[in-house]
């Protein structure tokens, strides 16, 4: 059946990604996976957002956290309980399988990756709303792609997992761009990004 050896391509492929460790990174790996060790970056990112808009700022900062609170909860409390499909982590048929990290599991279920669809979501809308001023802020994928490698590395989610959390994610951002607009246009002067 299909989906039986799509299932059985998504354990042999989190396998293969998860045997890529060492000792000296599981810590670091461990304290990547955290929202907190970023939260440098998310200062960054305000002060960027209103020295660059001012005012305007906070129209972009509802976007974000309305493609923030989309995410997050889509996943946490409507597709994660209605799939429930175990972590690997917690997967029997996985146990032995996979190197896990000072014993850290996650909760029960992890499809789709909550980290996935945050990071992707937050990602795009940063990339998009910044892409004319720094040509840099394309990097943005980069500590998205990394922050959800980590759930891969320490074995709490299946690729499937983090696919789904991505694609979930940048539809998300792109509905907090959209209201981001909506709401800069409706609300405040029209300073369009560019």
């Amino acid at each position: 059946m299909l989906l039986d050896r799509l299932i059985q391509w998504d354990k042999e492929v989190l396998i293969a990604l998860n045997g890529f460790h060492t000792p000296w990174l599981d810590p670091v790996m461990l304290l990547m996976t955290h929202t907190l060790f970023w939260s440098p970056l998310y200062i960054l990112l305000v002060v960027l957002l209103f020295r660059n808009f001012k005012s305007q700022a906070w129209f972009l900062v509802i976007g974000v956290a309305l493609a923030l609170l989309l995410s997050d909860q889509l996943t946490a409390e409507l597709i994660k309980p209605y799939f429930a499909r175990l972590r690997p982590s917690n997967d029997p048929s996985m146990e032995g399988l996979l190197h896990l990290v000072d014993g850290y599991r996650a909760d029960l279920f992890g499809f789709s990756s909550g980290h996935a669809a945050n990071t992707f979501g937050v990602a795009l809308f940063t990339w998009y709303t910044f892409r004319s001023i720094y040509k840099w802020m394309a990097l943005i994928f980069v500590w998205a792609s990394l922050m959800t490698y980590t759930r891969i590395y320490l074995g709490v989610h299946f690729p499937a997992d983090i696919l789904a959390g991505v694609i979930l994610g940048l539809c998300c951002g792109a509905i907090g761009i959209a209201t981001s607009h909506y709401l800069r246009r409706w609300l405040g002067p029209a300073k369009e990004v560019a």
